[in-house]
């Protein structure tokens, strides 16, 4: 099977990683790609945001499956266009994909589902922004309604900070916070069959000790050994299925990475949001730790056929990922910076660890950064200490002026 992987961030560079590995891939082609992607995919230039261009190119390229990797792309109709060419696709419709474009919606879905998540206003105007901030005090919750990049939401105590940010959104979502520790888990769907994957934890804030402003996520890890051992079956049950079947009884099948960012209350399991693709950072660790061929899964996904699947099988291994994210990141990143060391941790971490690029471009032999986010570097072990040591010695291998880095991704599970 050849297969085509729409993006160029971590995210991707992981996908396609766990594709090159497939045997059943006969060749894998990504657009656009960064310079870590190209060690194991050929690169082809698109406008991942123009389908009928990444519905040609895939044409051109005998591709037997489309990859979608972010989500503007899927808001965008990409995969409607993809399965128009007659090419089997792997992310949902546009309207689907509106459970992630639009936070309103999705909230929408929730109810009809019965899904559970926080109490919430939909607010357009300053109104009804202030009433909304009064009902539920601080802290405050304001989430921009459509895509931000993870970056359009304020978590803050600060209600001049909270009104702020509202009044910057055209549509806002304001809710009550939800206590207690978050979690990412994943699910592969065809629109009926629902397939969860192993659950993640991700880092969003820029510093330790979850300090600084919101990223779009600063490291991962796992499994979570934190977690009640019933966590992925209740989700299941109580989320990922009822959100799946309410789509599909709307009208509107969501097929491809249902994506749940979970609290963990102290009156249970709450929704925060979902997403319609694989998140980044937590699929770094995610596919680290599967041992199941991913291609077939996909497949399987994109033609409606995952209920003939065998059950996914998981490495024993712990996995952690650390992101190196240039100077000034998460405001106006400074780019170009070369980036030394990538051959050494290859040389002398691997396969243990391994570095995925983001933000990163090739120029005349070198490596430079190209982005806010620039590598993933991912390593694994027999347990969280030991992923976290292997990938933190990696880590220090690497050398971009002005970078920074968490030094605490998964030190606290480590030792629990």
């Amino acid at each position: 099977m050849k297969v085509l992987v729409i993006g160029g961030g971590a995210r991707e560079h992981a996908l396609c990683r766990s594709l090159s590995l497939d045997p059943d891939v006969t060749a894998l082609y990504c657009a656009p790609g960064n310079a870590g992607i190209a060690e194991v995919a050929e690169l082809h230039p698109v406008d991942a945001l123009d389908g009928d261009a990444v519905a040609r190119l895939a044409t051109e390229l005998g591709a037997g499956l489309v990859v979608v990797g972010p989500e503007a792309p899927l808001v965008a109709g990409v995969a409607d266009a993809v399965r128009v060419a007659g090419i089997p696709c792997f992310g949902p419709s546009g309207e689907a994909a509106q459970l992630e474009g639009s936070k309103a919606f999705a909230k929408d879905v929730m109810a009809g589902a019965g899904v559970p998540t926080a109490r919430s206003y939909v607010c357009t105007t300053p109104a009804e922004i202030d009433e909304a901030l009064d009902a539920f005090g601080a802290p405050y919750v304001v989430k921009d309604d459509g895509l931000a990049a993870g970056k359009g939401v304020v978590v803050t105590e600060d209600l001049a900070a909270a009104r702020a940010h509202a009044l910057s959104c055209d549509r806002v979502v304001i809710e009550e916070f939800l206590d207690g520790p978050e979690v990412s888990l994943f699910a592969i769907t065809d629109g009926t069959t629902v397939l969860p994957l192993q659950p993640a934890q991700d880092f969003k804030r820029a510093l330790d000790g979850d300090e600084g402003p919101n990223t779009g996520g600063m490291g991962a890890y796992s499994p979570l050994p934190w977690a009640d051992p019933k966590l992925v079956d209740e989700v299941l049950r109580t989320v990922l299925q009822p959100t799946v079947d309410e789509l599909r009884r709307r009208g509107t099948p969501f097929s491809g990475l249902l994506y749940a960012g979970l609290a963990i209350t102290s009156r249970g399991v709450r929704v925060i949001e979902f997403n319609a693709r694989f998140g980044d950072p937590e699929t770094q660790v995610v596919l680290a730790r599967l041992k199941t061929p991913l291609a077939g899964v996909l497949l399987a996904s994109a033609n409606g056929t995952l209920d003939a699947l065998p059950p996914l099988n998981w490495r024993d291994d712990a996995a952690v990922t650390v992101v190196i994210a240039s100077h000034n990141y998460p405001d106006t990143p400074r780019t170009g910076d070369p980036i030394d060391g990538l051959a050494d941790v290859a040389a002398k971490d691997g396969p243990d660890a391994y570095v995925l690029h983001a933000g990163t471009r090739a120029e005349g032999g070198a490596v430079l950064s190209a982005g806010g986010r620039v590598l993933s570097v991912t390593a694994t072990g027999k347990d969280l200490t030991a992923a976290r040591e292997r990938a933190y010695t990696a880590l220090g291998r690497i050398h971009l002026d002005g970078s920074q880095h968490r030094t605490d991704i998964a030190l606290k599970a480590s030792r629990d």
